[in-house]
This record gives C-alpha cells, structure tokens and sequence, in this order.
C-alpha cells in the first residue's frame, strides 16, 4: 500500500509493507523522501514520525542539490574519467580484439571492436571499476579483519544509487558501490571499515561510533571527502 504526505513544499511517499520499524530515507539527485512503514502503523503516527524529521530531512536535500555531478558520459576521446580519486583522459582505441581497459601515461586507454556503441563501452569501463573494488578489497579485508575480529563473507560490488556500501548481517556478506573506484583509495578503507564494524554492531549507535573512533579517528573527515566528491551522473528511477 502506498500513500503520500505533504509537509508544506516537502513531499512524501509512504510504502506500507510488512516489515517492523519505520524506515526514512532522501535519495539523490534531488532529495526525493520516501518512509517505508509497517502494513499496520497508521498515516497520522507516520505523519507525525515525518515532522520530526523533517529539519533533517531538508538539511539532507540541500546537500543533495547542491553537490557537484559528473557531466553525462559518451565514452569518447578526451574524455574525463577518475580512478582513485584522479583524474585520466579517455583514449579511445577500436581494433579486432577483446575490450580492455588500461592507465598509462595519464590517459586511460579503452580498446573496443570498431562499432562498440556509447552503451557497451559504458558497460566496459563500468565492469572494469567494479574489477578495481575486487582487486582492493581482500587487502582491506586482510588488515582489518584481524583488527576488529571479524570475517566477512562474501564481498558483492555493483552500482548502488543511494549508498556506498551495506552490510548483511545474517550472511555477513558486504556490498560496496563501484563508484567508490573513482574516489581517493582512503575513502574505500573508510566504507570497508563501515561495513565491517556492522559485523559487531548493526546499528549507527553509540557502540558503532566508539568502534569507528577506536580503529579509524579520521572517519569523519574520510566521510567529508567522500561526501564532497562529485556525484556520478545518473538517469534516476525510484
């Protein structure tokens, strides 16, 4: 069951389902506010759940709105691109042979089939970032596991739309977002750290931010840096 509220010029969808608490969330690009509920809590108890919210909830969608984006991607030459937080031009190479994507002398070289459209060379380049992730991780998982006491299970990475990372607790499997490939190498550490303490601690508590403090006292301002970067430019669905 869905509904909607309207709290002056904010709006809000509300998603009635069968789950246990009400959860709130402001998604880019532009803040769009959505209070998933459970089937049997009613509009008004959620209404005045949304009020509450509500200094949070535009101090989220000014943030949203006023943060840089990445220009619309066509995958040609001269083209922007950033791995690790710095910045490559994209050189374009079409021959008879499989795709590959590469870093060298400042450029990054992407070699496709001639006739590759924009859209398989998007898809390229983005397999090739969720790679990165891949690749950096079980270093991360190796330092830090040990640290906190933890062992994670499996890494899953995939473009997220709404967050960098999230943690099953059940499975203790984590997912990151692979944009997180294109911001400085810290910023990884800082959301592997994340979801790993989630491993000790599901909520954003007391007890969770003690642990951040004790393992990584610069996660705050890893967290600014990140948060600064430019968002990549997307066609949002909700």
């Amino acid at each position: 069951m869905s509904a909607q509220l309207q709290l002056g010029e904010v709006t809000v969808d509300v998603l009635k389902k069968d789950i246990k608490h009400i959860h709130l969330s402001v998604y880019p690009p532009n803040g769009k506010v959505r209070i998933s509920a459970p089937s049997g809590m009613k509009l008004d108890t959620i209404r005045v759940f949304a009020i509450a919210k509500l200094a949070w909830i535009k101090q989220q969608q000014r943030k949203m709105q006023a943060q840089e984006r990445e220009p619309v991607r066509e995958f040609l030459d001269r083209e922007s691109h950033f791995v690790w937080g710095r910045r490559y031009l994209l050189k374009v190479v079409e021959v008879e042979a499989a795709p590959i994507v590469e870093l060298k002398h400042g450029k990054m070289l992407l070699q496709v089939r001639p006739g590759t459209t924009s859209a398989q060379r998007h898809a390229i380049v983005s397999q090739w970032y969720r790679d990165q992730i891949k690749s950096a991780m079980p270093a991360l998982i190796e330092k830090w596991g040990p640290i906190l006491g933890v062992k994670p299970g499996r890494v899953f990475v995939q473009k997220m739309k709404t967050k960098w990372g999230s943690c099953n607790t059940t499975t203790s499997s984590i997912r990151l977002n692979s944009d997180l490939a294109k911001k400085p190498a810290q910023c990884l550490e800082y959301i592997a750290v994340h979801e790993l303490v989630h491993l000790l601690e599901r909520r954003h508590n007391d007890r969770f931010l003690a642990l951040m403090d004790g393992c990584l006292p610069q996660w705050r301002q890893l967290r600014v840096l990140l948060n600064r970067s430019p968002l990549s430019h997307e066609e949002w669905l909700y």
